[in-house]
Formats: structure tokens, C-alpha cells, sequence
């Protein structure tokens, strides 16, 4: 489940636009403590403790007894042995965590929620089943593999069982940066999830704690893209926050005329890591790896959204671009996909963020006065 970013972002509080940064608090639980440092690079956003309520414990204490017997009936089916250690790997408001060893096995991490498989884990488990597809062989993103979810037998809750990754600080950001763009240059397959090459996913999920809705779009191309990152996302967003002026000025002003922006581009299908800000990035034995998505199929330039949030540096940047060249373009396109996540930002926390939201979308208005000067 993709949690929100509550912890990392104050709610209510006006940041003017040159002075706001990232709060990385999330990014820094994963350096402190030894419990959060060690754990799966697939963590929910909120690390931070969070007191439970008599309720949630009793309910957690049911689900874990139910985990532990579908754990254990799990691994000696798939033929690795018996359960030898299970151990708590911490919490979130939403989802407790324990890392798990097998006798004949791989070392796991599985989350476990007194909610419905379907909308806790489903979205996550087939974003990282995607993700891990695309980023095969040598150079690619490290991605926990995912072996089992579901929900359990006595509908008291649900699971996911994934390899268990030693979750590090960020490593070297040349190769962080290739393997992300061999993951956007992955081809759309049946196995990535997506078979008719296509923009969406095989369903909604969440960016931050707000709904992404991913109906898939009518195969690929540019013109397929402009209406499904119109509406689906820009649209969606914008009708949240109720703001009649961006909402006018994109009805007025943007939306009829997005296309402009993609003249002379070949818009075409990669998986988008879709939440890529700093405190989701780090290294897993030394590999580059993404943490806690909001995966869908879309234009690799609608990754960069969060680049406010991601200190990608000039090392980051010349790895990405020894595999994919700059688009003509690229920098009038900028404020559009960070407009997406401003206005996100601004629904799930308030305060400044609207003003940055406005920014973007007249930085693209702009943009489309003057190609069409």
C-alpha cells in the first residue's frame, strides 16, 4: 500500500516557493535505528512510530496468529522448508512488518493489515511485480521479488511476502541513474503487466494517500498520452482541490492545446517508478534501488514530477542520459509534471503548495503562448 507522506511534509504550513525543501524525514528514519535501517526497501512512507490503539493491537495480534499459519503453509509448499525465525520489523499506522527466515529459503519481509488485500496490498505487490520485471539483468534497479499475497483464510486480514533487502542510504547516483532509465526503456509485456502497450496499469493505486486512478488508455502514442495524463491525472487532481483558477486556467488555457507540447515527440509506454523523491531512493548491497511506488505506464519525462523533492544531480543526470538523449522540449514539458505532483502535494497537505501549483500551470501557459507565437 502506498502510504502517504504525511511524515515527511507538514501539513498546513505556507513554504514560499524558493525556500521549500524536502523534509526527509522519512528518508532519515531509514539511517537511524537499527530496526528501520535493516529492513525492506518497500517500507510505507510513514516510518515513524505511531501510537496503535487497543483496537488496532487486538486486531494486529489476530492477524498475526492467521500470518504465521498461512507463512508456514506457504513456504513448505513452495519447497522451502520450515519457518525458523519470525521476527516484528517495525510498523506503520496501517501495516505491521517481520522479517522472516525459512530453513530451505530465501530471508523475507512481509507486511500484514487487518484491511483487504485489495486495498492494502494488491496495487503494491503488482507495482514491484512490474518494477522487478523491468530492471532484469545486469545494471538494473534492485527490486524485491515477490513470492506470495493475498488475503488470509479466516478474512481477518492480509499480506504480502517479499525478499527481505538490506536497505541502505543512496550509493552511486551514475548507476542509480542508468538503472532507472533501463527500467523506463523496459518493453511493455504481458509479464510487466501491461500486453496491450498501453498507458494506466492493470489497476488504481495511490500517490501519496490520493487515489491515481490507471484505467488503461487506447494503446500508446503521443496523442494517447496527452488525453491520459489530462485526464487522469491533471484533471483528477485539479477537481480536488477545487482552485478556480487553476481549474480555469487549465480548461481555458492548457487543456485544449496540450497537445503543442509533444509536437515532434514520440511519446511511447515506460514504467514509471511514479513517487521518485528522495526519501524513496536508496541502495540494497550496494545496488541502486526505489522504494514505496506509485507505479503506472506512462511518458518517462512524467518521472521528474518529484525532482523538487529527489536531489538528482549532474551524476545522476549524466548516467540517465547515456541511455536516453534529452527530447526536444523537455524543459517546456517540466512544469506540467510538476504541476501533477504540486497540486498533489497541495491536496493531501494545504498550505503553500497551491501557490506552487499555480506557478507550474502559468510556466505552462506560457510555454504554449509561445510555440504558438
Amino acid at each position: 500500500h502506498n502510504a502517504t507522506r504525511r511524515s515527511a511534509q507538514p501539513q498546513g504550513r505556507p513554504i514560499g516557493r524558493k525556500k521549500m525543501k524536502c523534509r526527509l524525514i522519512a528518508a532519515a528514519t531509514i539511517l537511524l535505528g537499527e530496526n528501520v535501517a535493516s529492513t525492506s526497501a518497500f517500507l510505507s512512507k510513514t516510518r515513524l512510530s505511531i501510537s496503535p490503539t487497543r483496537s488496532m493491537m487486538s486486531a494486529r495480534k489476530a492477524v498475526a496468529l492467521g500470518l504465521d499459519d498461512e507463512i508456514s503453509r506457504w513456504a513448505k509448499k513452495a519447497g522451502y522448508g520450515d519457518v525458523t525465525s519470525s521476527k516484528p520489523n517495525g510498523s506503520s499506522g496501517w501495516a505491521s512488518f517481520k522479517r522472516v527466515s525459512l530453513s530451505d529459503g530465501p530471508e523475507l519481509f512481509v507486511k500484514s493489515s487487518g484491511r483487504s488485500c485489495k486495498d492494502m496490498f494488491e496495487g503494491e505487490a503488482l507495482g514491484l511485480q512490474a518494477m522487478f520485471e523491468c530492471s532484469r539483468g545486469e545494471d538494473g534497479l534492485r527490486i524485491p521479488e515477490v513470492f506470495h499475497y493475498g488475503d488470509l483464510p479466516d478474512g481477518k486480514g492480509s499480506f504480502l511476502v517479499m525478499e527481505y533487502l538490506n536497505l541502505r542510504g543512496r550509493g552511486d547516483d551514475r548507476a542509480l541513474g542508468r538503472a532507472v532509465a533501463k527500467m523506463h526503456m523496459a518493453a511493455p509485456t504481458a509479464e510487466a503487466g501491461n500486453p496491450t502497450i498501453s498507458y494506466g496499469f492493470p489497476m488504481d493505486n495511490t500517490i501519496g494517500g490520493t487515489l491515481q486512478k490507471n484505467a488503461w488508455s487506447n494503446g500508446g502514442g503521443t496523442d494517447e498520452w496527452v488525453k491520459f495524463y489530462s485526464e487522469k491525472r491533471m484533471a483528477y487532481q485539479l477537481d480536488l482541490a477545487g482552485d478556480s483558477y487553476c481549474s480555469k486556467l487549465w480548461d481555458d488555457k492548457i487543456g485544449p492545446r496540450l497537445g503543442a507540447l509533444f509536437e515532434g515527440v514520440d511519446v511511447q509506454p515506460s514504467l514509471l517508478h511514479g513517487d521518485l523523491w528522495s526519501g524513496n531512493i536508496g541502495s540494497a548491497d550496494g545496488e541502486p534501488s526505489v522504494f514505496d511506488p506509485a507505479v503506472y505506464w506512462g511518458h518517462h519525462e512524467a518521472e521528474w514530477g518529484m525532482s523538487w523533492c529527489a536531489s538528482l544531480g549532474a551524476g545522476f543526470w549524466q548516467g540517465y542520459r547515456e541511455l536516453i538523449p534529452e527530447d526536444d522540449g523537455f524543459y517546456d514539458r517540466e512544469p506540467l509534471y510538476l504541476a501533477y505532483h504540486y497540486c498533489n502535494h497541495y491536496n493531501l497537505f494545504g498550505g503553500g503548495y497551491l501557490s506552487s501549483t499555480r506557478q507550474e500551470l502559468e510556466k505552462v501557459a506560457r510555454n504554449l503562448d509561445k510555440r504558438s507565437a
